[in-house]
């Protein structure tokens, strides 16, 4: 195997099992089991358990994107197009592998003493806002920057319980309940 494709493998790996099980429950050596790798192998890619840790935040996060980027594509921008990111949760909720938002499972089981791995974890969740801000702007020019951020920061609220309580209540009411709410919410902002 090619150094890029035993680090994709390594990450996709750890991917897995880190958001089945979580970070604590998965060992280093367990990821080295399942990856047919040897320890040396593991730790020519990553020098520790938090670069590894990283890399599975940032693998899960550009999937997200691809995913999310692909089921709003054919929908116009504008309310519908900001309905679809929680129709998004939705199939992601029923796509067989759903385990809630792996940065804030992850950021539970990061200490509090160690700033950067939460640091690096709120910086992911951050692009992510960034992102539902691009969608406002397009979807509604000429609000202005006050208007676009609550307008984003409220979706993202929405997104976020969406993901936390359907997994939470093992139940899909909080996302179908949150459409109806950001339905309205919609309606009645300016």
């Amino acid at each position: 195997m090619a150094k890029t494709e035993t680090r994709n493998h390594i990450i996709r790996t750890a991917a897995d099992l880190f958001y089945e099980n979580g970070i604590n429950q998965t060992g280093i050596n367990e990821v080295i089991k399942q990856s047919g790798i040897a320890k040396a192998t593991l730790y020519a890619h990553f020098s520790s358990k938090d670069e590894l840790i990283k890399a599975y935040i940032s693998y899960k996060d550009k999937e997200l994107m691809i995913a999310i980027s692909e089921f709003l594509a054919p929908l116009p921008s504008g309310k519908k197009k900001l309905l679809g990111v929680l129709e998004f949760v939705k199939e992601f909720y029923h796509g067989g592998s759903f385990n809630g938002c792996w940065c804030v499972r992850s950021m539970a089981e990061i200490p509090v003493s160690n700033t950067a791995m939460r640091k690096y974890i709120s910086d992911s969740k951050r692009k992510f806002l960034d992102y539902l801000i691009d969608l406002v702007k397009d979807g509604f020019p000429g609000l202005s920057k006050s208007k676009v951020n609550t307008r984003a920061e409220a979706l993202y609220l929405f997104y976020e319980s969406s993901v936390s309580e359907s997994y939470l209540h093992n139940e899909e009411w909080p996302i179908t309940r949150n459409i109806e709410l950001l339905k309205q919410y919609l309606k009645n902002v300016n």
